[in-house]
């Protein structure tokens, strides 16, 4: 399927619109217990794209600290008004990466999952569909992405890097 970018999307009060320039990195389902709570659903299904190529369009969205399974948190972009979770922030890469939350795209239907993982902790009752790539963990970055995706990380590794070393502490 050929996915038309830009898309568009936003809160569900309409005054956090954003809009994705590109084709994300990678779209992950995630079946973990974290996003099982955090989404109140039995799966999250985040875009993972550079944060340069997500514009804002309406207001900008506030972030909540929350915990994570590695217990570095992360952070959730929220719409200060209905409080909808557009995006996430992960201790990986900071702020130069958002993991956007496919549903709130105005045509979420084009972007379905790269990849589902944590399947070993999904609700019974989930189905994936036959032939989706699963793990039951997490996953080889090289064996999932294309050599697209590849190539653009390879050019963000040096931000990130240099990001990390803001965030380190001095001894």
């Amino acid at each position: 399927m050929s996915v038309p970018f830009p898309l568009e999307g936003g809160c569900d009060c309409r005054a956090v619109r954003y809009r994705m320039t590109s084709a994300p990195l990678v779209v992950h389902c995630c079946h973990c217990r974290w996003c099982q709570r955090e989404s109140g659903a039995s799966f999250a299904l985040n875009a993972m794209i550079e944060s340069d190529r997500v514009l804002d369009l309406g207001e900008v969205p506030g972030l909540v600290h929350t915990p994570s399974a590695s217990g570095a948190g992360q952070q959730i972009a929220r719409c200060p008004h209905c409080r909808v979770a557009v995006w996430s922030h992960y201790s990986a890469a900071g702020p130069l990466v958002k993991f956007v939350r496919v549903g709130t795209l105005d045509t979420p239907d084009h972007l379905p999952p790269d990849v589902h993982i944590f399947t070993a902790s999904r609700q019974p009752w989930v189905v994936i569909p036959p032939g989706a790539r699963a793990c039951a963990e997490y996953y080889a970055r090289e064996e999932v992405w294309s050599a697209g995706s590849l190539a653009r990380r390879a050019a963000l590794l040096p931000r990130i890097e240099a990001w990390r070393a803001t965030q380190r502490r001095p001894a």
